[in-house]
């Protein structure tokens, strides 16, 4: 039933049919009347199995929804952990132009970042032998990756420098170089200290995996857009039903990560 047919009997049951104003030349209560006198409510059995035998398209965009967001993280993570280091312990043009790319992909609406990186640039299909990425699935990577990384890059800056730095001075103390000290003593605290950033930024970058349809992907919720335009009067349960996607995405990564952090969490005292 349509969403509209659902607030006309709303109206209907508490306002009743002849009180009810009319909406783009014809009343709620007509409306009201062509659906029926019978309240249909979220969960008709017709809508529900419409859903269920596109199941398998929507299983698609699933796919490609999840490769593009650990695609994109792990792309992301590549650049933006030596950003963040470079935030850190660099200096001169280096850090200056690692600040400056930061500010403006993180000022910049992804949408922008991944129309650029697909009809500008235009980035070329990649072949790997027994897999092959699109120019528009390569854009998307790309463009979440390198907007994940600015992010990122914050994120692997603050734990840096949550690091004590005496740690620093102590291994320097035992005859590290400064690049030694920093690999095997500050970073090993500094990414456990950053999988609670990360997680947040996992979970918004899968969000984030929506907006490539500005570039042609047909992800997990353009799919569901397509079928609400096949069948208008699924709309809610198949919105519920990628919402419900979603949110097992989310919670079994998020309890997963929170697993890895209490794993590789530091033990109270032993850090400064």
């Amino acid at each position: 039933m349509s969403i509209v047919g659902t607030l006309a009997l709303a109206a209907v049951d508490s306002l009743g049919a002849a009180g009810l104003p009319s909406v783009a030349g014809s009343s709620l209560a007509a409306t009201a009347e062509s659906v029926g006198a019978t309240p249909a409510f979220i969960g008709d059995a017709a809508d529900w199995a419409f859903v269920v035998d596109n199941a398998d398209y929507l299983g698609v965009g699933v796919l490609l929804t999840v490769g593009l967001t650990v695609a994109s993280i792990l792309f992301g993570f590549l650049v933006g952990f030596p950003a963040g280091a470079v935030e850190v312990y660099g200096d001169g043009s280096l850090k200056r132009v690692v600040t400056v790319a930061g500010v403006v992909l993180r000022g910049t609406p992804i949408v922008v970042i991944l129309i650029v990186m697909y009809f500008v640039i235009g980035v070329p299909q990649l072949n790997f032998g027994v897999v092959s990425l699109s120019s528009a699935v390569t854009a998307g990577i790309l463009g979440l990756g390198l907007r994940s990384a600015a992010y990122q890059s914050q994120i692997f800056r603050a734990t840096l420098s949550s690091v004590d730095a005496g740690q620093l001075e102590a291994g320097r103390s035992i005859g590290l170089s400064r690049f030694e000290a920093v690999r095997y003593v500050v970073v090993p605290q500094a990414l456990r200290r950053s999988i609670p950033g990360f997680q947040n930024e996992f979970t918004i970058v899968l969000k984030d995996t929506s907006i490539v349809f500005a570039i042609g992907l047909a992800e997990l919720l353009t799919r569901g857009h397509d079928l609400f335009s096949e069948q208008t009067t699924a709309v809610l349960e198949v919105v519920l039903f990628i919402s419900a996607i979603y949110f097992v995405l989310t919670f079994t990564t998020n309890r997963a990560l929170d697993r890895l952090g209490d794993h590789y969490a530091i033990p109270e005292g032993e850090s400064a």
